[in-house]
């Protein structure tokens, strides 16, 4: 009766749900994976804390190779949510500890952004090993075979010899071995944010030297005209309101309304997100200067001196001079007249001995 019975059927297996099978609630049906799979905890997949996007994204994110890309845009543009549904869910991954992000700077200046995934929230990466996979055995362990009968009794076997005591070996000396010291995990980088540059004021805009009711409401008119030219250009009565001083000092400086509207119309940006701050900027960096007037003009000028008009008082021809006198053939005869003379007067005189 306790001769094992190598022929007999093995018992049949459980049942997959661990018994009978429930009247109500789900029923797994479960295949062991051989490749291809992640371990997820029920402490990710039942979390009462994290939305289903977010379990979900968590389980994505941990089935990926090391270095993948898991960015905002890119999880978008694999999922069918939204990136703002898609950030909501990484901010709560952050804040349970299934996911931690950082920035890093990088020697040639670019800033990166580090993300790190956790199946157990709380887990020092240092002491985190990596599980070995266990081999199953080549050749199955073979049925033991059974004993076989004790020996019927017979004659009683003769006493052994006393066995003679071993001498102990003689102990070799042995080399002291060095300690091996043991490696010491590095320090981790201290990330040291960088300052964060603080935005510029907005440049005031200009403001009219003699305002008048007329001026404000033709600046007002072309502002609100905008949208009839470029639907994108569709202000507020705010917004209208704030540029009105603006468009009015360009209207005093003698601007034509066409070329106000072609100045703030012109190389529109694709998408426009905020027309009244680009109307602001272009109102106040391509102001025209002020238009020079009469005077300013004429002391712009060069200069020039004009010599009055003189009578020749030998031929009486008219030549210019600020000084009365000879014109410029009379005093050339004049200077012919004088050398001929003197020349003359040279030849008479007697020569000395």
């Amino acid at each position: 009766m306790d001769t094992q019975q190598i022929t007999a059927p093995p018992c049949a297996p459980p049942s997959a749900s661990g018994g009978a099978t429930p009247s109500s609630g789900v029923i797994h049906i479960n295949f062991r994976h051989a490749a291809g799979f992640t371990v997820i905890g029920n402490h990710l997949a039942q979390h009462r804390g994290l939305s289903l996007a977010a379990i979900g994204l968590a389980a994505h994110i941990q089935s990926l190779p090391a270095g993948a890309k898991i960015g905002i845009k890119v999880l978008a543009d694999r999922f069918p949510e939204s990136e703002t549904r898609i950030a909501a869910a990484l901010r709560e991954l952050e804040a349970t500890g299934y996911l931690h992000r950082s920035r890093v700077h990088l020697p040639n200046g670019r800033v990166l952004t580090r993300t790190i995934s956790y199946n157990q929230p709380g887990t020092d990466p240092a002491t985190v090993t990596t599980p070995q996979p266990r081999t199953r055995p080549s050749n199955p362990a073979a049925p033991r075979p059974t004993p076989p009968p004790p020996p019927p009794p017979s004659e009683p076997a003769p006493e052994p010899a006393p066995a003679q005591t071993p001498q102990p070996p003689t102990p070799q000396p042995v080399a002291a071995r060095r300690p091996v010291p043991t490696p010491q995990p590095a320090p981790a980088p201290v990330l040291v944010p960088a300052p964060t540059a603080r935005k510029a004021p907005p440049s005031p805009l200009p403001q009219p030297q003699s305002p008048t009711p007329e001026l404000h409401r033709s600046a007002a008119a072309l502002l609100a005209d905008l949208r009839r030219h470029t639907p994108q250009l569709t202000l507020s009565e705010n917004d209208i309101h704030i540029l009105t001083p603006g468009v009015a000092t360009w209207l005093e400086r003698d601007v034509h309304p066409e070329t106000i509207r072609h100045a703030l119309t012109t190389d529109l940006p694709n998408p426009l997100k905020h027309p009244a701050e680009l109307l602001r900027h272009r109102i106040t960096t391509l102001l025209p200067p002020a238009l020079p007037g009469a005077q300013d003009l004429a002391l712009a000028r060069p200069r020039v001196i004009v010599n009055p008009l003189q009578n020749c008082d030998r031929c009486d021809r008219a030549f210019r001079s600020h000084h009365p006198g000879h014109c410029r053939d009379c005093r050339t005869d004049q200077q012919r007249v004088e050398v001929s003379a003197s020349s003359a007067e040279e030849s008479q005189r007697p020569m000395a001995c």
